[in-house]
């Protein structure tokens, strides 16, 4: 069995390798009669593209999506829109070594054992590049969402986090690690700078909340809007943890210091809990994080095995991010944006 498409009333499915001819998208179940153009999808690849800074991968895509069906006259007809991103900077030669070994921490053991076979041009479908497709998708279902704003940010990487007390939303777009912090960013400056320069990467935790969420959206039990939102998140390239609220915080709280009080209104005078509760949204922000880890193609020479099991060492050579979370941003949020978008039109298939 193969799966590729994600959501239930909403669907999307990604397509295409990093070194492939094109990347993309198809989503399926998008009402119909919605306005959309090539330029309401633009801006959210432009923020992922890669090459945007000297702290993320120097592979110059473009990133123009063409939108190759579903549209007539600039609306949505209800059918299948399929978007389309051409690959144009690929360097295949660049990981001709890593052919017939494997590199810790990626996925190039796990397909050869799964499939017998692997594409080693950058990863194949493993890639980071596919994200791209997510954010393509993730811009389609912005529009079936309108009421809802969501804002994906930085709040870690390789261990130093911002401060919260210094939160600047309008600092987010200002630098090059989507950082609300300028002081942390200006920090994150040397360590990226640090790390490359080591032929090493490091982590990041990305944090991102959807505001003018109603109450209602979800499900019990096993549609729950948290563990569709965890199930999202995880499914991105190098995503090795999810929190919704405070997370992991929330085992170390007791009852009554983790419990969201109400008062009349309703007005809640906390979110420990992220803004869902029995898988259900309650009217409060939305609240996810999500952790990177350090990029797996890296310079420093680490222990690994080839095809026939011999054990050798292999340097990942090419162009990669030292910290792949400063582009999860834009990623995130588009997985935010589909899940919550798939949970309305399920709330309103069932009450109306």
């Amino acid at each position: 069995m193969s799966y590729n498409m994600f959501g239930r009333a909403l669907r999307f499915m990604t397509w295409g390798e990093s070194h492939g001819p094109a990347i993309g998208a198809i989503v399926d179940g998008c009402p119909p009669g919605l306005e959309l153009s090539e330029s309401d999808i633009q801006p959210w690849l432009d923020r992922r593209r890669p090459g945007a800074s000297r702290f993320t991968t120097q592979r110059r895509e473009p990133d123009q999506v063409r939108i190759l069906s579903g549209l007539f006259e600039g609306r949505t007809t209800g059918t299948p829109i399929s978007l389309a991103i051409d690959n144009v900077d690929q360097r295949s030669k660049d990981y001709g070594e890593i052919a017939a070994a494997y590199r810790p921490g990626h996925a190039d053991y796990a397909y050869d054992a799964k499939y017998g076979l692997r594409d080693w041009r950058g990863g194949g479908r493993s890639s980071a590049r596919e994200t791209a497709s997510r954010v393509a998708a993730g811009a389609v279902a912005r529009l079936i969402v309108p009421e809802v704003t969501i804002r994906a940010y930085v709040v870690e990487i390789g261990g130093d986090a911002i401060d919260r007390s210094a939160f600047d939303d309008s600092a987010i777009e200002a630098n090059p690690f989507f950082c609300p912090d300028p002081a942390a960013a200006e920090r994150w400056e040397k360590l990226i700078d640090d790390v490359r320069k080591a032929g090493s990467s490091v982590g990041a935790v990305v944090e991102c909340v959807a505001t003018g969420v109603p109450p209602g959206w979800g499900a019990p039990v096993y549609a729950k809007l948290d563990s569709e939102l965890a199930a999202a998140c995880m499914s991105i390239n190098a995503v090795k943890g999810v929190e919704i609220g405070d997370g992991f915080a929330a085992a170390r709280a007791r009852g009554e210091d983790n419990a969201d009080p109400m008062r009349a209104g309703p007005a809640f005078l906390a979110n420990h809990a992220g803004g869902i509760a029995g898988g259900i949204s309650t009217g409060q922000p939305v609240v996810v994080r999500v952790a990177f880890k350090p990029t797996s193609s890296i310079l420093t020479p680490v222990p690994t095995i080839d095809r026939t099991g011999a054990e050798t060492e292999i340097s990942t050579k090419g162009r990669h991010d030292p910290c792949v979370g400063i582009r999860g941003a834009p990623v995130v949020e588009a997985m935010m944006a589909f899940v919550l978008a798939d949970q309305k039109l399920l709330h309103r298939a069932q009450c109306g």
